[in-house]
């Protein structure tokens, strides 16, 4: 199985939103599969979301557990309609991005979140998150709704800054 292309800027289609997944079946999850290999290959992706690949459906996955700031987290979710139903609190954080390769900037985002996603056999979840991994969840959903990091920063002078080199 090789790894799906990602989609980056300027490409239009990372402004679409996308549409709610109703059918659980096989496909699906073989899908998702190839989705978390294409994560894994990305260089320090925590997450990815079906845009970004070019399926324009609302799914993501987020796996903070392997970073620099690991605790809490969920470890590797797959997140199918993912809504978020409540959030409270906000941080200035740095962030990047898979379909953004050449920047990464400062976004305001919640820094507790309460979450309701379904898995890829369609059963809902329910999760409380916070720190970085609801950072990263919040920034995947937006690529569900057509949102870049890059759309959120408040000044693309101030806070957006030229990538370094990924080892």
């Amino acid at each position: 199985m090789e790894p799906l292309p990602i989609l980056t800027i300027p490409d239009e289609r990372l402004k679409q939103v996308s549409e709610e997944v109703t059918v659980f079946d096989d496909e699906l999850r073989a899908f998702v599969e190839q989705l978390e290999l294409t994560r894994q290959q990305g260089p320090a992706a925590v997450g990815i979301a079906a845009p970004q690949v070019g399926r324009f459906q609302r799914i993501a996955i987020v796996d903070c557990s392997n970073t620099r700031k690991p605790v809490p987290n969920h470890g590797n979710l797959v997140l199918i309609n993912p809504e978020i139903v409540h959030w409270e609190g906000y941080e200035v954080g740095r962030e990047g991005c898979l379909s953004v390769p050449d920047y990464t900037g400062n976004v305001i985002r919640a820094t507790q979140i309460r979450l309701k996603a379904q898995d890829p056999s369609g059963e809902e979840h329910e999760y409380e998150m916070e720190g970085y991994e609801a950072r990263a969840v919040q920034h995947e959903i937006d690529h569900l709704d057509g949102v870049l990091f890059i759309d959120r920063v408040v000044s693309r002078r101030t806070d957006l800054f030229k990538r370094k080199v990924y080892r």
